[in-house]
């Protein structure tokens, strides 16, 4: 025998989403005309706002002026790093440089008193084609590096690793760039004879004359002392043979350029050997640079500035507050026995927990948005004038923050609200959360913790949410502490937040399960 399933006529769904319209629009009113909840909310959006603001208020060290501290942007708008020694000509239209490089060697100021000798693992020697001598300009590259063997990088984010191995005296490198138009093809050889090709890139809209060359550069020296992790100037020097040659080149002699600051040469030890070249035998080059052609990734690289997160730092003193008005709008019901009244009046105990839901959660969304969108715009103008550096970002990403900051918000009343239902007591529901939410949240981001136990609080509790606000990048050919304590979370934006997302469902269904098992 077939059972047929009759569908619900199109009148009884009209019907019950008119019931739940009610509802939603019984606990609007109810939210609403409670004035001590409205209050708290505006209170949560000034605490948000102003707890934000507040890192901004004091002049940057050393009374630099806000037009000297901006980053170079590369060619996606990204802050970057564009600093290393240049020995380049002009390159009209297409062409081939190919040369050798017999070593790669480097120095680091300890800062003890005594000088680490040895190439930091991304201290980059090799050949470049880029489109001027601008910071922020678009290049592409071929390189050995002191610990990540023969990589191609091109527009400061984008890294192909090629052959393993270091360079010596007796296995040298061979490296060739091959520009046609706007293509750009990378290869290596150990011999000079069989090549492989690292990588082929295009840049649109490369200008017909660029600058091509050979070029050294070496990022500060990590080091993990017991006051924690450091870095100290560094050097890089790459000795290359005789450049090669075809196309479109001109017929000047090679120079050299410090292209961007001569960063990392200011130590004890590294200031003999600040960014220059000198001619070999033969015709080769000796260059030694510092600096780092890559993008900027915050923590300490970032210095004395602000990135987008520092901005809404107070965002965990007003979810604070979303928190507590988010489980009092369920558990002021119990203790004054109003939930009966309500039920009452609506029979579907889900419908109600449904609609308080969506008036918790969307109040808690609209006051995450306008404070991310009052603090962000008011911190960068405020942290600028006063001389601050601002890790810029896209608009995408702005605006991404901004919506995901909101529904953070909403996420948090939504569990508060779900947790209130299942305990039905206003303290401890409010503790419970705040706990799983804003506590892990300081604890990892403080410091105070070992970097694995905040890694692990920021991907297994509530509070991995506040993901959704990051926008420091990660990139694996930046040196940098990608830690919690620097800004960092162990999950992706989107990631993070449906974490929370997750614990406020299962709070949610929970509630619903116990309120139609239950008297009220």
């Amino acid at each position: 025998m077939t059972a047929t399933l009759t569908p619900r006529p199109p009148a009884a769904r009209r019907a019950g989403r008119s019931r739940f319209l009610r509802t939603l629009h019984a606990e609007w009113t109810k939210f609403r005309t409670v004035r001590g909840w409205v209050l708290a909310m505006a209170g949560a959006l000034l605490a948000t706002i102003v707890v934000g603001l507040l890192g901004t208020a004091a002049p940057a060290p050393g009374g630099r002026g806000a037009g000297s501290v901006s980053y170079p942007k590369g060619p996606g708008g990204e802050a970057v790093n564009d600093s290393f020694y240049f020995v380049h000509r002009t390159l009209v239209g297409d062409g081939t440089l190919t040369v050798s490089l017999r070593a790669l060697t480097g120095v680091a100021d300890t800062g003890s008193g005594k000088a680490a000798r040895g190439a930091q693992p991304w201290a980059k020697a090799g050949i470049i084609v880029k489109e001027s001598l601008t910071q922020g300009s678009p290049y592409a590259a071929v390189m050995v590096t002191g610990g990540h063997g023969v990589r191609m990088q091109y527009d400061y984010t984008h890294d192909t690793a090629g052959p393993s191995g270091k360079v010596t005296q007796d296995s040298p490198r061979r490296l060739r760039l091959v520009r046609s138009g706007d293509n750009i093809i990378g290869y290596a050889s150990a011999d000079g004879s069989q090549w492989t090709e690292v990588g082929r890139v295009k840049l649109p809209g490369l200008a017909r004359t660029v600058r091509a060359g050979l070029f050294a550069t070496s990022p500060e020296a990590k080091q993990d002392t017991v006051a924690g992790t450091g870095f100290s100037p560094a050097v890089a020097t790459g000795a290359f043979g005789r450049p090669s040659v075809t196309g479109g080149w001109s017929q000047s002699a090679w120079g050299g350029t410090q292209v961007g600051g001569d960063a990392g040469t200011s130590g004890s030890y590294t200031s003999t050997t600040k960014g220059g070249f000198t001619r070999t035998d033969g015709g080769g080059f000796t260059v030694t640079g510092a600096g780092d052609i890559a993008p900027v990734v915050g923590g300490p690289a970032l210095g004395v500035g602000f990135s987008v997160e520092n901005f809404l730092v107070g965002t965990f003193a007003g979810l604070i507050v979303v928190i507590a008005v988010g489980t009092v709008f369920i558990t002021g019901e119990y203790r004054r026995g109003l939930l009966r009244t309500t039920m009452a009046a609506t029979p579907s105990r889900s419908r109600v927990l449904g609609a308080k839901a969506l008036v918790a959660g969307g109040v808690a969304s609209a006051i995450g948005l306008v404070a991310a969108a009052i603090t962000v715009p008011v911190g960068e103008r405020s942290a600028r004038g006063r001389g601050f550096r601002v890790f810029p970002v896209t608009a995408a990403t702005d605006v991404r923050v901004m919506v995901g900051t909101g529904l953070l918000c909403a996420a948090a009343a939504v569990l508060a609200l779900g947790v209130g239902a299942l305990l039905r007591r206003s303290g401890s529901a409010v503790a419970l959360v705040v706990a799983s939410i804003v506590l892990p949240f300081l604890l990892a981001t403080s410091g105070v913790l070992p970097p694995g136990a905040s890694e692990w609080l920021l991907r297994m509790t509530p509070a991995a949410g506040f993901a959704v606000q990051q926008t420091l990048p990660h990139y694996t050919q930046v040196l940098s502490v990608y830690e919690p304590s620097t800004g960092y979370y162990p999950l992706a934006p989107w990631a993070g937040l449906a974490v929370l997302c997750g614990y406020a469902a299962l709070a949610f269904g929970l509630a619903v399960v116990r309120l139609r098992g239950r008297d009220v």
